[in-house]
């Protein structure tokens, strides 16, 4: 190959993917209505993939609670997926009222999604990809795992099902 030849090809910085605003992913609602997540802007958002009959659904309560408490300057979206154990079985119509009726749910929900896998959802693609994200990599390793994004869009960090939605883990940034 010649030296005027390796000018064309593209460098390694070119071809990395780049970083992606988190306010350009479209979802939609449970009741199928899009979210703008540029809607939030100016405010942190915190996303947790949920489901109805898991070992850690009573944590619907303290997110519930953590959406009162910071309602100023925190939103919580709660995103079904059935993709571990199949523990988020029902419709759309039963997961709403399942939440509204066992926990009074009043904090916005999603549709059901992929949070993992070859038909992952962008929003997980973005919030699991250090190159769309700009800062980590991670996988979701079952429900309620949760991801806290600032006012700004940039993801803070994300947490485990282990960690209580009122942890100091995740309140001392708000």
């Amino acid at each position: 190959m010649k030296t005027t030849d390796k000018a064309k090809l593209p460098t390694r910085a070119a071809t990395k993917i780049k970083k992606k605003s988190i306010y350009d992913i479209a979802i939609k609602s449970l009741t199928g209505q899009p979210i703008s997540l540029n809607d939030f802007k100016g405010k942190k958002i915190l996303f947790v993939n949920v489901a109805s009959e898991c070992g850690f659904t009573n944590q619907y309560k303290e997110l519930q609670k953590l959406s009162d408490m910071y309602a100023d300057k925190l939103v919580v979206i709660g995103v079904p997926c059935n993709q571990f154990g199949k523990q988020e079985p029902g419709s759309s119509s039963q997961i709403q009222e399942f939440c509204e009726l066992n926990f009074g749910i009043t904090f916005l929900l999603t549709e059901k999604i992929a949070v993992k896998g070859s038909k992952q959802h962008p929003l997980y693609q973005w919030l699991t990809t250090k190159e769309l994200n700009g800062k980590k990599n991670s996988s979701v390793k079952w429900n309620f795992q949760k991801y806290l994004v600032d006012e700004q869009g940039n993801l803070i960090d994300y947490y485990y099902s282990i960690t209580k939605p009122i942890s100091s883990k995740i309140t001392k940034h708000l």
